[in-house]
């Protein structure tokens, strides 16, 4: 599927367009991998891909652009951040581009960042209900539908009041999209609420254990192999096939870990002891924080979620929109390389506050500050 609007420039046309600026270091340690960069993004990220040779050199990337919402976002070093025209306050960004406008904008550093991006890479994009939509369409035609792996919904803020007609908007979005099929995985757990072991393992054996049964079949037909075998006399149902040998399933009916039902079907036992753990789903609950001294500052731990399930150590992590610098601390925080790039004054400020008040050994005489100038 492919997404149409008058703005809409050639693929080629966008990869060969010329830079005349170059970076600048102006602190830090050169030759360092970790990179804070102040300029705007889409011949920043050309110089990464052509003088500092990153083509396909990124494991992971974030980012958290505008979301054509025609609001001028301000922040100030004393106060939270706030979207009031205050003249005490510095400007953080303006986002004030709209419909085929911003798609394109968009469009252009999507297609940076996927040439940046490593054969085994992933993408995670943070984008509002309502223009999401479209950027999925455009999304795909950049990376592949095969290539769409969630459209995760973040709770972000507690229910609200309003008095429209309509819902309550509480969510927003994440598109995690890949490079290709093989790409860096760590499976995402988290602990399960005595809630969840009610709800999930909802019987109790005769010493008080709780658990839940699986079917011991699952979908498939076997013809020759161990798993299509008759087991105590029984075949496994038309179209399906036993989860294990036979040998297997014999020995798991010795341990007492099979159930039979009345009707003489064996189910697999799973005690809630020894599943403490549970796989986590595409609805997150990763509140922002009213405090924050940026604005759209996003959470933290959403960040080191990302990252630890999507990179591994010593990876390189890029967010080219990186407002405060969130997703650069978590990724120095779990051992990771990171480029941050973002054209606000008010952003680098932010992002150079959090690298040095959190985990200063980490960060001092850590990052190459550079700026984009006009050759």
């Amino acid at each position: 599927m492919i997404i149409e609007y008058p703005q809409k420039k050639n693929r080629d046309l966008i990869l060969s367009t010329p830079i005349t600026t170059k970076l600048t270091v102006v602190g830090g340690h050169k030759e360092s991998k970790n990179k804070l960069i102040k300029g705007n993004n889409f011949p920043v990220m050309k110089l990464l891909n052509s003088e500092y040779e990153l083509a396909g050199k990124i494991d992971l990337v974030y980012i958290d652009p505008p979301f054509s919402t025609n609001t001028v976002f301000r922040a100030s070093e004393n106060r939270a951040a706030t979207v009031s025209f205050s003249k005490d306050d510095d400007v953080a960004y303006t986002d004030d581009l709209k419909g085929g406008e911003f798609i394109e904008f968009l469009r252009e550093r999507i297609i940076l960042i996927r040439e940046l991006m490593a054969d085994t890479g992933s993408i995670y994009l943070h984008i509002d209900y309502k223009i999401g939509h479209y950027v999925k369409v455009m999304m795909d035609e950049i990376f592949g539908l095969d290539n769409f792996r969630n459209d995760i919904s973040r709770i972000k803020c507690n229910p609200k009041n309003f008095s429209r007609k309509a819902y309550s908007n509480i969510k927003d979005m994440i598109l995690f999209y890949t490079k290709g099929k093989d790409y860096v995985w760590n499976e995402p757990a988290e602990k399960m609420s005595g809630a969840d072991i009610n709800r999930l393992f909802n019987k109790i054996d005769r010493d008080g254990r709780r658990y839940t049964t699986n079917p011991l079949h699952a979908p498939g037909q076997t013809i020759n192999g161990k798993s299509g075998q008759k087991w105590k006399g029984m075949l496994p149902p038309k179209g399906r096939h036993w989860r294990y040998a036979p040998e297997v399933l014999e020995e798991l009916d010795k341990q007492g870990l099979i159930e039979w039902s009345r009707n003489g079907v064996p189910r697999k036992i799973i005690f809630a002891d020894e599943y403490g753990m549970k796989r986590i789903q595409d609805i997150w609950e990763f509140k922002d924080s009213q405090s924050v001294s940026y604005p759209t500052e996003k959470n933290l731990d959403l960040l080191k979620l990302i990252i630890n399930t999507s990179s591994n150590k010593d990876q390189l992590v890029m967010d080219c929109f990186c407002g405060s610098g969130t997703t650069l601390y978590a990724a120095a925080f779990f051992g990771r390389h990171w480029i941050g790039i973002d054209q606000s004054e008010a952003a680098i400020k932010a992002t150079k506050k959090k690298l040095s008040e959190h985990q200063p050994s980490l960060f001092e005489n850590y990052f190459e500050y550079s700026y984009i100038e006009e050759q």
